[in-house]
């Protein structure tokens, strides 16, 4: 069994219960407007409205460094009555724990807004969070559900239209189904499963890649998108040699993260050098990965100031710790 600890994934955290029973009644959204404390989760191009006390608060190092503690940022969830229209609604569920203000049982809304409707509501930018910037300082409930939201939200953009013959589709079983005008048929909600991959050497060097689409002083894991009729230990194995050049072995899973930018779901593993193969083998595929590297837990504190590493609402980001022995922003404990 994995030692790995899933509870510090910032976006694995959850305190809502789902209530899938309730999504298939009709009437769901007039009974909830009835509750006097239901509130709405309002969404605007991938930003979920903050607290105004918590956007200061909530803001990391740039570097992914730094972070704020769990709890220092708050999600404004709104009276049914802020919030004038909406694109897409859905229904999140049920708080499990109550807050000073807020009590458990309470429903929580997801409305998708227009830019019109998001700038009546709170046309100061600044109020509207990014999930990949304020994930460590939100709360267990808070950081489950923005990243149910934006999940959700994310999987409707992308399916306003039926995928086999194009024809638009509807929203129903409060906004957990599509359904086909054409033909009638149902689209469900879909999440891409990746892999991602801390590799050790025979030293217990870890290995990291820079991507072409970063700075070159950017490194992270290695990771990718299973295939079809792939498995996750198959996806891992075909992954490290495609994008570094060598063979890995003894795949083992260590925890996963939702990953809603748009639609994944992160599953980590570790594995370790194929005894044939030379760690100097490495090879970077040249078109996704430029530039790969062997880190030991001393040069990766050595080069806190050059190199770039994972911030911390990514599972890229604990697994490097879990390899690491704690938080990368102390020195490595020598054995």
């Amino acid at each position: 069994m994995s030692s790995f600890p899933l509870t510090s994934l910032p976006l694995s955290r959850h305190e809502v219960d789902r209530d899938h029973v309730s999504r298939s009644r009709p009437a769901l959204f007039d009974e909830l407007w009835e509750e006097p404390t239901t509130r709405v989760l309002a969404l605007w191009k991938g930003l979920a409205l903050l607290t105004p006390a918590s956007v200061e608060a909530a803001a990391p190092a740039a570097d992914g460094w730094g972070a704020s503690a769990p709890g220092t940022a708050e999600l404004d969830l709104l009276p049914v009555e802020r919030v004038s229209a909406a694109l897409v609604r859905v229904y999140l569920g049920r708080t499990l724990v109550a807050t000073k203000t807020e009590p458990a049982g309470m429903a929580v809304v997801l409305e998708v807004l227009t830019d019109a409707a998001a700038s009546e509501l709170e046309p100061d930018p600044g109020r509207w969070g990014n999930l990949r910037a304020v994930a460590t300082a939100l709360s267990d409930r808070d950081a489950g559900l923005f990243t149910e939201a934006l999940a959700i939200a994310n999987w409707h953009a992308s399916n306003t239209n039926c995928p086999r013959c194009g024809t638009p589709t509807v929203v129903e079983q409060a906004g957990w189904v599509r359904r086909c005008f054409e033909d009638g048929s149902e689209v469900f909600p879909r999440t891409d499963p990746a892999v991602i991959v801390s590799v050790l050497d025979d030293d217990d060097r870890l290995l990291l890649g820079s991507n072409a689409m970063w700075e070159q002083s950017r490194f992270s894991l290695l990771a990718g998108f299973v295939e079809p009729g792939e498995s996750f230990e198959s996806a891992v194995e075909r992954e490290i040699f495609e994008e570094a050049g060598v063979r890995v072995v003894d795949a083992e899973y260590k925890g996963s993260q939702p990953w809603p930018f748009p639609a994944s779901v992160m599953v980590g593993f570790s594995a370790r050098l194929a005894a044939d193969q030379a760690p100097d083998a490495l090879t970077p595929d040249g078109e996704e990965i430029l530039d790969l590297r062997w880190f030991s837990r001393a040069e990766i504190w050595a080069a806190r100031e050059q190199v770039i590493l994972p911030g911390r609402s990514s599972i890229a980001r604990a697994l490097i710790e879990d390899w690491y022995g704690g938080p990368l922003d102390e020195p490595p404990v020598v054995p």
